[in-house]
Formats: C-alpha cells, sequence, structure tokens
C-alpha cells in the first residue's frame, strides 16, 4: 500500500506531456500537442495533450485520462501498478508495506507474469556473466558476434543452462507459481508435477514491449538444433504480432530522427546500434502486422528497409509494404551486398561509411519496386502489364491524392504508359479498396451484433476487442432508465459544471456584519442544496460534490499561494516590459501610454492565469482519483474537441459557458428541482389514478390529500417554470 504523501507526490511530479510522449511523437500545436493515438489505428493525428489541465484525450476512440489514467490503460495496469510505474520513471521512492496473502492472491494475472519475466530476465544475465557455462558458452557465442559488454547489458542478453530444469527449480524456490511459468512459456509441464525448461541450452534475447516490460523472450540454439530460434508462445502479455524487437531501446532515437530502420533479426538490430544507428528495430523474422505498423506511426512516418541484396532479400522487402503505404508511412528500401546482412555489414563498417552507403543507396519503395519488376519483363508484354498492375495497386493504398499523382508521373515515365490512364487505373483500385473495407466492416458490425444478442459467441481463437475494432455496446435496462431520467440528467449536468467550474467564484456572499467575501461555484451550490434539503440521488454525483466540497479548504490556501506568485509575477513583468520600452527621448505622456497599455497586457495575462488556475484545480484532483468512476466523468467533463474560431468573436462578442456561469448554475439547479417536481406529479397522479379505480368510501380521503398535494407541486412547478423561462443571461465583464 503507498501511502498518501507519496501518491500526493508522484501525482504532482508527473508531467502528462513527458509521459505521454515516451509512447507518441507529440507536436506542439496552440496552447496542446497533438499526436497518433496509441489505443486505435489512427491516421490523422485525433490525441491531444493538455499540459495545464494534465490530460490527454483522443477525440476518435475517446480514450485517455490523467498520466496514472494513461499508464493504466495503455500498459494494462492497475491504479497501484500504474503509480509505481510513475514513482520509478521520476525516482520516486515507495516506501510499502508487506502484501498480506488476501492482497498478493487478488493481483492480476497480468502483474505476476511480468513480475516473473523480470525475474527470468535477471536470472538468464545472472547465468550468463557468473556461470562457467555462461561464459563458456553464452559469452563466447555473443563474442563471436562481436557484441560489446556496453550492447549485452543494454539489450539484456542472457544465457539458460543446457540443465533440463534450471529455471523451473530456480523459479519455483522463489515462490513463483508453476502454473505461471506454463501460462508465460518458460518451462512446460513433464505431466509428473515438475517442468522443463522451454529455453534450456541457448542464448537469450528478451523481448521488451515499448513501456520497457518484459514480454516474451527469444532463444537461439547454439547446437545443431532444427528450431535454430524459439520464442516466447502466445500469452495475454505476449502477442508477437504487436510487439517489435528493440523499440523499446530505440523509441526516442527515432523520435530524434524522425526516421526508422526495419530489420529483420536480433543481431541485425544490436549491430547496428552497436555502430551508433540506434533507430533501429526489428520484425523478428516475420512480415509487418498493422500492429506494428501502427506503433511505428506513433514515433515516425519515415521507414526505411534494409534487407539482404540476394533475390530472397529483394521480394521479402516487397512483402508486406502495402500496409505500410496504407498507413501514409513513407518507405524507402536499401539493399545491402549480396553477401551481407544487416549484421555482418554494420561489423564491418565503420558509422561514417554505413551512413555515406545509406545516403548513396536508399530508394524510394515505388521506384524500387517498378525497377525490379521491370527488370523481370523486358520484352514480355504479359508480364510487363502484371508488373504496372502490381505497381498501381501499391500507389493506390497511398492516402495522399498528391502523393499518387507524383508516382503516377514517374511510372508513366518508367514504364512508357499514359499517366491519365494509370490515374484511371489507381482510381478503379481505390474504389475496389474502398468497396471491400465497407464490406469488411460491414461483416464485423453484423458479427458485433449477432454476438450481442447472444445469436452467435465469439470463435475460440478470436482476439478480444481492441480499440480499432471495438467491442459491442450493450445497452442494459438500467442504463436505458437512466438516460430517459430527467433528474440524473440534471444532476450529471450541475456536477459537469462542478467538475470545470467548482473553485471559480461565482458571486460574493454578504455577512451579518456587513461584510462580504467571494464565493465559489461549488460553495454556492452547496448552500443552495441545505437550503432545500438536497441530496443527489446519482451516488456518483454525490461522490464527486463531496471530494469538491471536502477540498475546499485546501483550495483556499493554494489559492491564496498562488495569487501571490502570480502577483509577483505580473510586477516583475511590467518592470522588465517598462525598462525595455521607454527610453529618456519619450515624452511623459508618451511614457504614461506605453506603461498603460503594458500595465493592461500584464493584468490581462495574470487575470488569465488565476482563471485557468481556478477552472483546473479540481479536474487536476479528480482525474488522478483511484475510482475509476470519478476518473472516467471528470475526464470526459473536462475535455471538448471543438472550440470556436476567431471567425466567429471577428465582429460579435460570443459568450463562454464560464462567462455565463452565473445564468448556467441556477438554472440548472431549478431545472433539477422541475425534474424532481414532474416525478413527484407523476408518481402523484399514478396514485390518484389507482385509487380512483379502486373506488370506495375508504379511498376518498386518501384521494382528497393525493389531490391536494398534486395542487401543491403543480403550483411549484409554474413558478420553476417560470422561473426557468424568464431567466436570461446578464454577463459580468470579468471574474475576480
Amino acid at each position: 500500500m503507498i501511502d498518501r504523501q507519496t501518491v500526493d507526490r508522484i501525482l504532482s511530479t508527473a508531467d502528462i506531456v513527458d509521459v505521454v510522449s515516451d509512447f507518441v511523437t507529440l507536436k506542439k500545436r496552440g496552447a496542446n500537442w497533438v499526436g497518433l493515438c496509441p489505443f486505435h489505428n489512427d491516421r490523422n493525428p485525433s490525441f491531444y495533450v493538455s499540459r495545464a489541465k494534465g490530460i490527454c484525450k483522443c477525440f476518435s476512440c475517446g480514450k485517455g485520462g490523467s498520466p496514472v489514467n494513461f499508464i493504466m490503460e495503455h500498459e494494462q495496469l492497475s491504479y497501484v501498478e500504474a503509480l509505481k510505474y510513475l514513482a520509478r520513471k521520476y525516482h520516486i521512492e515507495i516506501q510499502e508495506r508487506e502484501l498480506t496473502d488476501k492482497e498478493r492472491a487478488e493481483q492480476t494475472q497480468r502483474e505476476a507474469m511480468l513480475m516473473l519475466n523480470e525475474w527470468a530476465c535477471q536470472w538468464f544475465e545472472q547465468q550468463l556473466h557468473d556461470t562457467d557455462e555462461g561464459r563458456d558458452v553464452g559469452m563466447a557465442y555473443f563474442r563471436e558476434r562481436a557484441f560489446s559488454d556496453e550492447s549485452i547489458n543494454k539489450f539484456h542478453l542472457g544465457y539458460s543452462p543446457e540443465n533440463r530444469n534450471a529455471l523451473y527449480r530456480a523459479a519455483t524456490a522463489k515462490g513463483f507459481n508453476r502454473q505461471l511459468l506454463f501460462d508465460t512459456g518458460l518451462c512446460t509441464d513433464d505431466n509428473h508435477g515438475g517442468g522443463y525448461d522451454r529455453f534450456r541450452g541457448r542464448v537469450m534475447f528478451p523481448i521488451f514491449n515499448v513501456a520497457g516490460k518484459v514480454v516474451g523472450f527469444g532463444g537461439r540454439t547454439l547446437r545443431n538444433d532444427p528450431a535454430k530460434y524459439v520464442n516466447s508462445p502466445e500469452s495475454i502479455i505476449y502477442n508477437k504480432r504487436n510487439e517489435l524487437y528493440g523499440l523499446s531501446q530505440a523509441k526516442r532515437a527515432i523520435s530524434k530522427e524522425n526516421k526508422c530502420f526495419i530489420v529483420e533479426g536480433y543481431a541485425d538490430v544490436i549491430s547496428m546500434h552497436q555502430a551508433g544507428f540506434e533507430n533501429v528495430i526489428a520484425s523478428s523474422g516475420t512480415a509487418l502486422t498493422e500492429e506494428q505498423i501502427h506503433v511505428i506511426h506513433r514515433f515516425t512516418e519515415n521507414v526505411t528497409e534494409l534487407f539482404d541484396g540476394d533475390a530472397a532479400g529483394i521480394h521479402a522487402a516487397l512483402r508486406g509494404v502495402d500496409m505500410l503505404l496504407r498507413e501514409g508511412l513513407n518507405i524507402k528500401v536499401l539493399p545491402l551486398p549480396e553477401e551481407d546482412d544487416p549484421d555482418s555489414f554494420a561489423r564491418s563498417h565503420s558509422a561514417s561509411e554505413i551512413a555515406e552507403y545509406i545516403q548513396a543507396n536508399e530508394t524510394d519503395f515505388i521506384r524500387f519496386k517498378a525497377n525490379v519488376l521491370l527488370k523481370d519483363c523486358q520484352g514480355d508484354p504479359i508480364k510487363q502489364s502484371q508488373a504496372i498492375t502490381d505497381v498501381v495497386g501499391s500507389i493506390a493504398n497511398i492516402p495522399s491524392p498528391i502523393t499518387r499523382s507524383v508516382y503516377a508521373k514517374e511510372c508513366s515515365t518508367l514504364f512508357g504508359v499514359d499517366e491519365r490512364m494509370l490515374l484511371h487505373e489507381i482510381q478503379k483500385r481505390i474504389n475496389a479498396n474502398r468497396t471491400e473495407e465497407a464490406k469488411r466492416k460491414q461483416r464485423e458490425r453484423e458479427r458485433a451484433r449477432l454476438q450481442a444478442e447472444g445469436v452467435i459467441q465469439p470463435q475460440a481463437d478470436e482476439p478480444e476487442a481492441t480499440a480499432a475494432t471495438p467491442a459491442p455496446t450493450v445497452i442494459t435496462k438500467k442504463a436505458e432508465d437512466e438516460a430517459g431520467n430527467e433528474v440524473i440528467k440534471q444532476e450529471r449536468e450541475l456536477i459537469r459544471l462542478i467538475v470545470k467550474y467548482a473553485m471559480c467564484f461565482f458571486c460574493d456572499t454578504a455577512y451579518e456584519d456587513g461584510s462580504s467575501r467571494p464565493t465559489t461555484v461549488v460553495e454556492y451550490v452547496n448552500a443552495e442544496l441545505q437550503l432545500d434539503d438536497m441530496r443527489f440521488s446519482d451516488p456518483l454525483c454525490q461522490k464527486i460534490f463531496d471530494i469538491a466540497i471536502n477540498l475546499a479548504p485546501t483550495f483556499y490556501q493554494d489559492w491564496e499561494q498562488y495569487e501571490q506568485q502570480i502577483e509577483q509575477e505580473r510586477k516583475n513583468f511590467i518592470t522588465e516590459q517598462c525598462r525595455a520600452a521607454v527610453n529618456p527621448d519619450m515624452g511623459s505622456e508618451e511614457i504614461k501610454r506605453v506603461e498603460d497599455k503594458i500595465t493592461a497586457k500584464a493584468n490581462a495575462q495574470a487575470q488569465a492565469a488565476k482563471n485557468e488556475f481556478r477552472q483546473d484545480y479540481l479536474v487536476k484532483q479528480l482525474v488522478s482519483s483511484p475510482d475509476t468512476e470519478v476518473r472516467n466523468f471528470a475526464f470526459n467533463a473536462a475535455t471538448s474537441r471543438y472550440q470556436l474560431s476567431k471567425i466567429h468573436t471577428q465582429f460579435a462578442t460570443i459568450l463562454s459557458e464560464f462567462d455565463r456561469l452565473e445564468t448556467l448554475v441556477p438554472g440548472t439547479i431549478d431545472r433539477w428541482k422541475s425534474a424532481i417536481v414532474q416525478e413527484k406529479i407523476n408518481a402523484l397522479q399514478q396514485k390518484i389514478n389507482e385509487c380512483q379505480t379502486a373506488g370506495g368510501d375508504d379511498k376518498n380521503e386518501e384521494l382528497l390529500a393525493y389531490m391536494t398535494e398534486l395542487s401543491i407541486q403543480i403550483e411549484i412547478q409554474r413558478k420553476l417554470s417560470k422561473l426557468i423561462g424568464e431567466r436570461i443571461i446578464n454577463p459580468r465583464a470579468t471574474k475576480a
């Protein structure tokens, strides 16, 4: 369990832009940052990050949140584990008590598997460095490949001894559950209560996910084994379609260089890194998948494939590139000399020689593909036609119309074919692709609908729903009731306003001694509710309201300090700007005009900063709450994709929601009261109908009571309706 003081320190230290940048390449856009969403197959940047609010959100799939929420969602961690992740990132020490047996049992399988893999990675490293077998066999192999100590440590290379159950015995002695050893694929069941090591007698290459967690292993045999490489099996933490070897070590270099080199194997990556090219990753011997391409696209749009210069290498380079093109990536290829692969090429050349070779031989993929196909079809019209069709198919996958047009023009020259004909064929292929994609999505929607209705069951090997293929939303009776409940609707609207503006000063409250002080939105709402003895019927609304009320005293302390800070910054700004703008040659009136202008600017900046502090104060607390419902509500309330364009305010003043608080808040409270009264009226009318249906003298007195109460509620409703209808906007120019 993490103490509250440490949690607060983690939350206050974690910077949302810094945290998200570990996984997404962000670009500044106005006051925010924007990048490709890591939660779905995003082609156009729709993932926005606000440092001021401390939150991020994708306006396409809707996911995001605070730094803690982002890590929880992205890494599939619990709230506590996400806090630990951020603590490690910012070097914050956590003092924890020992978990109880019950708490240990409640740890998720995913967390336990990640912990086991982390331990196994360290155990393999220890076997490599500290045992005679590891040094004589494993280290000798790495030295033969010319891997330096720095590279061995950087990629956490290790060795699994020949003993058939060395890892199994060490892990079980450490207290790890034997079933976890089988679930991660580190061991296999011997059917006699024990287990065999999957990777025995192999050098080990740990596979890290983008967050630096060990999700799997690759083991290379040093014997005459038909299975040269053995990888971890698929599990809840390892899906080979999603992972790229070396990405954890390469992601910062990829973002910095805005370019990614793709090679085939583990050794290729390590040798290229060792040669000074750290923006290199591997597809681990398989064709690139859509999931891997999506991950790459989050860090760069520029990809170069390195491959062997022989025929097999060339054909390998042609596989899967259409998927890269569909994602809008800029693809280049780099054929190596026939006798080399990226590993041997990197080991036999200096960094400057490699850089020169890349500069001289890196070729645009479409141009490369056209030239390769042309070589194979000289003098054969049928083959030439097939080659043109193949290239047209690739060009049709490029999202940008301008880029397609440029390639069509170039291929027209290369193939000697009319450019208009090529453009026509490209458009036909685009239309066919769109039709096929629409059919595929329709099939997915129909299948999701049938699953939701229970008509069919998911297939055993069907992957879990992801952001790219969302699971169907099942609307329960409870959700339908809540959606149609006007009381709940108005309560949530009021809480939304509180989440966004709770600590904004709303009005002045006068006291019996003649004094007055500014009152915040949440204090005003609290006073109104106490006056009419009202409480929220929605438990979530009441929970958020209680948090806001209890936070008010802390807000005033922080507000006092912040106000002093802003005032000092305002004075410093005026002094510095006046010193720079005023000179001895100016007259007194001109000096005054300059000083007044600077002072007005400083005042406006200070007021904007104060407004921002008050508006973001509660939101920053709520979006980092351990309560998932509270976090999600606050996150959705605080984020909006759309803002008024400046053109709308060029000739007229458009009032913001903040400017209209003094009508919005009371109006929402009145509508809430009206909804409550309407519920009472509906209930009374139902009871009156029941009494009239039942008949009898014994019901007359009860009927009279109901009708009297009904007339009272109708009168209240009439007054509320009049009040709501007559409420007009009366904006104040500023809010103190």
